[in-house]
């Protein structure tokens, strides 16, 4: 059979008639494990049992993102002569060669070196992690969510009776007394630190009443703060669609999850105070905007009072019928003008129309009659004609002469014309 579990040419098939045996499969498992070789393994001690008189001193090795481990043996003189005593919770780099027991059907790493990881390797590492992260834009500024002005429930991962939970829980409801907490305390140190607080993550990522998460832990060595630096936790919180703030330590303390959560706090009391807003101050500023409100618009009536009373001072407007009267009495003038020069045009009229008159009867004819002068006409049935000349009525004519008080019907005897010699002896 090869490694992957194929059947070589030649060799019987496996089925259900034909099953391995066992011990076959034992023996393969072990020489798989055998073809693996020495190897370097890196993670988090976890178990340490070295009993004195015994020959091999047994290790379990954690993972420190995920809940798994690896069973470690090795010669008890290894552990002591390391540099610094090996504890629980210490980091280390182990080299041995993986072996499988056949009768019990287990695996452990037979240790043959163990290297502690320093601090030194430690921020290395954490700086390679942040060139990383940075690289794939995980720290982007724009990828930040805001946080919700007044949550009604947060969520706080944090330690178990921790002064940190006591600090974001005693400001937040001094500042709201309202708010409300789902708390999930985890492990903050160690080996089970970051797969606990991977699982409250994800399980306050999915509450769909929590609107912002903490993840709060007081101050420590780099030792202490190293699962806020894990790369898979990182990778959580900018995954997770609620919005996360980072309470981690003190000011100084800078871990990874500071800068991929949405919201950095110094510590976890700025986290409650920057996440709950003050009800005191929250009221007064409130109070002050009332105010202010007031103010303005006490100011607006003013300026528009002032504005009307401005107005109303005008003389338009102080005595509104003031302008009537004056066009009245201006009026009444301009009538009684009119009337005196409609009269005195008529006076001369009249007085020019006597004139006239009087120059008119004295040239009329009936003046002419009072002064002694007659109008002859001749009559010819009902027609009649003023006589201008001897030859206008012949002897026999019937005739009618007006003079001033009447008329004289007389007939024409006969026609004599005026010589000039006549006329200048007649004027004589």
């Amino acid at each position: 059979m090869t490694q992957d579990g194929v059947a070589q040419t030649g060799a019987p098939a496996n089925s259900a008639e034909q099953p391995y045996p066992v011990r076959s499969v034992a023996v393969k498992v072990a020489q798989w494990i055998e073809r693996l070789g020495s190897i370097w393994v890196e993670g988090q001690v976890t178990q340490i049992n070295a009993r004195p008189g015994t020959r091999t001193a047994f290790l379990v090795l954690r993972d420190a993102s995920v809940d798994m481990s690896l069973s470690l043996t090795c010669d008890p003189d290894l552990l002591r002569r390391l540099p610094v005593p090996l504890t629980e919770g210490s980091r280390v780099v182990v080299y041995g060669k993986l072996q499988f027991f056949t009768g019990r059907g287990t695996v452990s790493l037979r240790v043959t070196e163990i290297r502690a990881v320093g601090i030194g390797e430690l921020l290395a590492r954490i700086e390679r992690l942040k060139a990383l992260l940075t690289a794939e834009g995980l720290f982007d500024a724009r990828l930040k969510r805001p946080l919700p002005f007044l949550p009604a429930t947060i969520g706080l991962i944090t330690g178990r009776a921790s002064a940190a939970e006591r600090d974001v829980l005693s400001v937040a409801q001094n500042r709201w007394p309202a708010v409300r907490f789902v708390i999930r305390n985890t492990a903050v140190q160690g080996p089970t630190a970051v797969p606990q607080m991977l699982e409250a993550l994800a399980e306050l990522d999915r509450d769909p009443e929590v609107e912002v998460i903490v993840l709060a832990r007081g101050g420590g060595s780099v030792e202490d703060l190293l699962a806020f630096s894990d790369e898979a936790l990182c990778r959580a919180v900018a995954a997770a669609r609620t919005p996360i703030v980072s309470a981690i330590g003190h000011e100084p303390d800078n871990p990874l999850l500071d800068l991929v959560a949405d919201l950095r706090a110094a510590t976890p009391t700025d986290a409650a105070k920057r996440i709950v807003p003050d009800a005191a101050a929250e009221l007064a500023g409130v109070r002050e905007m009332r105010a202010r409100s007031a103010a303005a618009l006490r100011g607006w009536v003013q300026r528009e009072e002032h504005i009307i009373a401005q107005l109303r001072s005008r003389p338009v407007l102080a005595d509104p019928l003031r302008e009537l009267t004056h066009r009245h009495d201006e009026l009444e003038r301009l009538r009684t003008a009119a009337r005196r020069t409609v009269e005195q045009l008529l006076r001369g009229e009249s007085t020019t129309t006597l004139h006239l008159r009087e120059k008119l009867t004295a040239v009329g004819p009936a003046a002419t009659l009072a002064r002694g002068y007659a109008v002859v006409q001749r009559v010819a049935g009902p027609e009649r004609h003023v006589v201008r000349s001897i030859d206008d009525s012949p002897a026999g004519s019937q005739l009618r002469i007006r003079v001033a008080d009447g008329a004289v019907t007389a007939a024409a005897l006969g026609a004599k014309r005026l010589t000039p010699e006549t006329t200048d002896e007649k004027r004589k």
